[in-house]
């Protein structure tokens, strides 16, 4: 009689195991996926360390308005800050805001991001490593025009989108490799789960033996202030 007991203790518990790990790999594949920040692009609002959890749900195809209502479906808007994979590497995973829309006709001028000819507002998010040198500065000429200063006018192709990253003069994004296409998006980022002090090289070591020692010691970092920071 115990023996049977224990045996069915044993198989629930399995089952339990069994199912949890079921139920989370359905939430990974088709509800939300983890991502990590290895770079600066993002920098302030993201910082190299975060890991972040991305809904992958709020822009895929509906059946029904309900479905739009429960998990709270939407079209993407300017100011969504993306998960996708990028244009010239399938393979890898970027993450940049969304700034400009399909059907918009994009520029820059002097960092100032025009859409439709129309200043964007973009002080609750991008972020300048200096102050930008107008044309009308004497020292304007001394150096070489960079597209992350002055680029376009461009009209956005239908079905596709202008990502930039916030840390404007320290990022590689739609000012270089072109605009993105709708289907490439993987989701939106929502929140902030964990996050550590990190440098770039030591994020990138990736599977490293050395990665080991430094994911102990990466408990040690914990920025706590960043737990469930939500990424707006």
């Amino acid at each position: 009689m115990n023996s049977v007991s224990a045996k069915s203790v044993v198989r629930e518990y399995l089952e339990m195991l069994v199912g949890a790990v079921i139920l989370a790999l359905f939430v990974r594949a088709f509800i939300f996926q983890a991502f990590k920040i290895p770079t600066g692009s993002m920098e302030p609002n993201l910082l190299i360390g975060d890991h972040l959890l991305v809904d992958k749900m709020i822009f895929s195809p509906s059946i029904s308005l309900l479905e739009d209502f429960i998990l709270a479906k939407r079209p993407i808007r300017r100011g969504d800050v993306l998960v996708f994979k990028f244009p010239e590497d399938p393979s890898r995973d970027f993450i940049k805001r969304v700034i400009g829309l399909p059907g918009e006709t994009l520029e820059i001028q002097d960092k100032q991001v025009l859409i439709n000819g129309q200043p964007l507002t973009e002080t609750d998010y991008a972020h300048f490593l200096e102050p930008p040198l107008k044309r009308t500065d004497p020292d304007y000429g001394l150096y070489g025009e960079d597209i992350r200063d002055n680029f376009g006018p461009k009209r956005i192709p239908d079905g596709q989108l202008m990502m930039m990253g916030d840390n404007r003069d320290n990022s590689r994004d739609s000012r270089f490799w072109g605009t993105l296409p709708v289907s490439q998006v993987k989701g939106r980022a929502v929140v902030v789960y964990w996050s550590y002090e990190a440098s770039r090289e030591e994020y990138q070591r990736g599977a490293s033996f050395q990665w080991v020692k430094d994911t102990l010691s990466a408990f040690g970092r914990t920025r706590w202030s960043r737990f469930f920071h939500v990424i707006r």
